[in-house]
């Protein structure tokens, strides 16, 4: 059995956003995978969100944080929107007729109920199959890819532990993935 992975590759990341906009459009999944990697929310608190958590429907803007309390931990978390999670969200908005507050984020197939982890996984699978990418993606992916290129961009290790609300640095370490040419970069950038 294969552990799920980060998308370590900027290219795989763009070739899936591709995916979901031309090759097999489908806005819902663009904006399931741009606010998954994007957000660090675990799949189970991601798939529950309404549009509420996301948009001020009185204001007609976006809200700047999703604030929920987490599922699996129970802790409360606020979590900022940035500008790609927004614009794929902005985007699958315009797409819908009648949006409430109170309508699923990302509905399952009768439009009424959250979409399932089971389907949001298989939406991901193909895609990476179609993809031929060589990693193993699930629904963790989203979540384990944003905090792969946080730390690839210098973010502190310890400041990842508390957005992932983690009880230990060695889950948090886990999470990174980090492999063998990752330590080796690190020799090869010292160069004392």
């Amino acid at each position: 059995m294969s552990t799920t992975q980060p998308i370590r590759n900027i290219e795989d990341i763009e070739a899936i956003k591709h995916y979901f906009l031309y090759d097999k459009p489908h806005l819902r999944n663009y904006a399931l995978f741009c606010l998954g990697i994007n957000s660090a929310l675990r799949i189970s608190d991601l798939l529950s969100l309404d549009w509420g958590d996301v948009y001020d429907f009185s204001k007609k803007d976006f809200l700047s944080h999703i604030t929920i309390t987490e599922k699996k931990t129970g802790k409360r978390t606020l979590n900022a929107l940035n500008r790609n999670a927004v614009g794929a969200l902005k985007l699958y908005l315009d797409s819908l007729t009648d949006a409430k507050a109170s309508d699923p984020l990302f509905p399952g197939r009768d439009g009424m109920s959250h979409l399932s982890r089971y389907q949001a996984f298989r939406m991901l699978k193909t895609a990476s199959q179609d993809l031929g990418l060589k990693i193993e993606v699930s629904c963790h992916s989203l979540r384990k890819t944003f905090g792969y290129h946080a730390w690839k961009l210098g973010v502190q290790p310890i400041v990842l532990m508390n957005i992932f609300n983690h009880s230990s640095f060695r889950i948090t370490k886990r999470y990174l993935g980090i492999e063998q040419d990752d330590k080796d970069q690190v020799f090869l950038d010292i160069n004392l």
